[in-house]
């Protein structure tokens, strides 16, 4: 019990924007109109199109996906003051 981790492992990638934001403690209500907020909604728009080539591609839905490389960066929002980044793994499908 030592090593509890408050913030679970994040398996597999969304669709919903909710889950995607709480990833980095956010909600949508905290977005505006500043440059972090658009830069937030950038990523989730480069996000979406990563998350549904890796689906095409690999015939899995986006909770059995998981990005990697060049393209985890994307699955923490980033941009406003307090956010984590994201961390490494590679592109498969759960299982694989």
């Amino acid at each position: 019990m030592d090593n509890i981790n408050p913030i679970p492992e994040i398996v597999g990638e969304t669709t919903d924007v909710e889950v995607w934001l709480i990833r980095a403690g956010l909600k949508f209500s905290d977005l505006g109109d500043d440059a972090g907020s658009i830069a937030i909604r950038k990523q989730w728009r480069e996000y979406q199109a990563a998350v549904q080539r890796c689906c095409a591609i690999l015939h899995q839905p986006p909770s059995k996906v998981q990005l990697g490389g060049d393209y985890a960066k994307l699955r923490i929002p980033g941009g406003l003051k307090g956010t984590r980044g994201g961390g490494e793994a590679k592109t498969r499908g759960r299982g694989e």
